[in-house]
């Protein structure tokens, strides 16, 4: 429950200066993007699907129309209409919206946040990468942060000693347990449980100081909607971009196969039937655009939010919001 204190409180949270910083970023990304070349698009906040990753939570309303009754479902990402939208040829496009996933809540989390989000058609993720960067030291006026790129798997081995790849969950708990996590010793958590246990609680704090610190190739288990690439040690073609110990963004080369993503949907189902979770409706009308041919292409999301703080110095989110939930 919110505090008294905040829910009688009109007043924004965030310093008028904050607010005129908010405005002036927004303005330095559609620059950004106006002068690449790349469409501004809007697509429907509310979607009849729901998020099927089981580690996030839709939030629903509830459509009256001519003589029904319909759940609707507020988007947690625009990413699935806008795949739509390359399917249908739009060439390179962004967007700039409001998301909202339940249940989030803390320093660096609110359950309403500003996502940008593009894709480039016929670029790869690491061509991608760069862009990001690109983008980012645009946004923060420091055209010369250096950048920093590292393997998944390297991260892991060369500051933990452990391979993500081959450890098992017992050696993985071993390893929490003997970096001090507190807590590690109760919890029984699959393989990629404790792998993020351990990235975000060990690896995280110290990536992108003073630089921008992109980690690469994720474990295939952890592909989300990103293509898996096999070999000698498969990875997932996904990215994540690291800002003074905060994830501020996460990038795919998109996956095009509409059978292997419908299994993917599917599997994550299964596992949000067996933790009890809110069974989510498909999005077949994305589905239907990957089986009529979506172009390859490098996709990424960045926190605006998180990115505003950065630019700031901020500690909490709420200093760059207006209203937070506790005011709005």
């Amino acid at each position: 429950m919110p505090r008294r204190s905040d829910a009688h409180d009109w007043r924004p949270s965030a310093a008028p200066a904050a607010l005129r910083e908010r405005a002036a970023l927004l303005t330095r990304l559609r620059g950004f993007f106006a002068a690449a070349g790349v469409l501004e698009v809007e697509t429907p906040i509310l979607s009849r699907a729901a998020t099927s990753d089981p580690a996030l939570a839709s939030l629903a309303s509830l459509w009256h129309g001519p003589g029904e009754a319909r759940p609707l479902h507020l988007h947690t990402s625009p990413e699935l209409p806008m795949k739509r939208l390359l399917a249908a040829g739009s060439g390179a496009i962004y967007q700039i919206c409001k998301v909202f996933r339940d249940g989030e809540r803390g320093r660096l989390h609110h359950p309403e946040f500003t996502l940008l989000e593009w894709y480039r058609p016929g670029w790869d993720y690491r061509r991608l990468m760069v862009e990001v960067a690109d983008l980012v030291r645009c946004a923060l006026g420091e055209p010369e942060r250096p950048v920093e790129e590292i393997a998944y798997r390297d991260l892991f081995r060369e500051r933990l000693g452990v391979d993500p790849w081959r450890a098992a969950a017992a050696e993985l708990a071993r390893t929490a347990a003997a970096r001090g996590i507190g807590g590690a010793d109760g919890l029984a958590l699959e393989r990629d449980g404790w792998l993020d246990l351990l990235l975000t609680h060990c690896l995280e704090p110290a990536l992108g100081r003073s630089r921008l610190t992109f980690v690469y190739d994720y474990p295939p288990s952890q592909a989300a909607l990103a293509r898996r690439r096999d070999g000698a040690v498969p990875v997932a073609e996904r990215f994540e971009l690291y800002l003074e110990g905060v994830e501020l963004a996460n990038g795919f080369q998109e996956l095009t196969d509409g059978d292997e993503q419908r299994r993917r949907f599917l599997a994550d189902l299964e596992v949000r039937a067996a933790a009890g979770l809110a069974m989510s409706p498909l999005d077949e009308a994305f589905l239907d655009a990957l089986a009529a041919g979506m172009p390859e292409a490098a996709g990424v999301a960045l926190g605006v939010d998180r990115l505003l703080m950065c630019r700031l110095g901020a500690r909490h989110i709420d200093e760059v919001l207006a209203f937070p939930i506790e005011r709005a």
